[in-house]
């Protein structure tokens, strides 16, 4: 899959893409990362690609052609489905459902605004859809773009060292994550469950499916309530 982000801070992004699970899989072709920075098409010498806003107001706001010829460029990266999304606190929330259909594309690009935002006029008629990773405000789209990035590249076959990984995790099937215990068996008093021990695949399995529920009504009971419920694990 390709991910390709149009930034002001391609440095940030390729730091990004060098280490852990991306990193890995980017090494082994699963994915392929690449930047665009609107500076270099702006119009003038100087790279300028942002102004103060019509009407005042505080801050500026990046222009529409640097950006939109940042974007086409973007998309001619690639001949295969493509999806531009710009990461913006107005779009749609970024959960795991969403990232099973992202994943579907062959090119996605993500748009990372800086200062006080886009003009109005790129997201109509260059963006296809908006994305936001939560109600907070950070400093750019840079951040959020790497946990898109991230998050459907652990879905990717091939890329966890093992494919259960990506079943077993928090909010896969609507429910968060059951505890997780290694060695020593014993620190400082505190024990692992004992049921961990047994070697009985099905306890183990009914023990993990009944923390899973029971985190998620303790501590996101709107999970349950959107309709999440624990799929059986495998026994055996």
């Amino acid at each position: 899959m390709q991910f390709t982000v149009v930034t002001l801070f391609p440095e940030l992004i390729d730091a990004f893409g060098d280490v852990g699970i991306v990193g890995r899989s980017r090494a082994r072709g699963l994915v392929d990362i690449a930047t665009v920075n609107p500076r270099d098409f702006a119009a003038d010498r100087r790279g300028t690609v942002d102004d103060a806003p019509y009407g005042g107001g505080p801050g500026m706001v990046m222009m529409v052609t640097p950006l939109r010829r940042a974007i086409a460029a973007a998309r001619a990266r690639s001949g295969g489905r493509t999806l531009v999304a710009y990461l913006s606190p107005q779009g749609r929330r970024f959960e795991q459902a969403l990232v099973a259909e992202l994943a579907a594309y062959d090119h996605l690009v993500l748009l990372a605004g800086r200062y006080e935002g886009i003009d109005e006029r790129v997201i109509e008629r260059d963006v296809d859809c908006e994305l936001s990773v939560g109600d907070f405000i950070v400093s750019g789209g840079e951040v959020p773009a790497m946990l898109v990035i991230d998050a459907i590249t652990r879905t990717l076959p091939g890329a966890l060292g093992d494919a259960r990984s990506a079943v077993e995790d928090s909010f896969s099937d609507g429910l968060l994550d059951h505890p997780h215990y290694t060695r020593p068996e014993v620190v400082d008093g505190d024990a692992v469950p004992p049921v961990l021990l047994s070697g009985d695949h099905g306890a183990i399995a009914a023990w993990r499916r009944d923390q899973r529920l029971a985190r998620t009504r303790a501590r996101r009971p709107d999970l349950l309530a959107a309709g999440g419920k624990p799929e059986p694990d495998p026994v055996g």
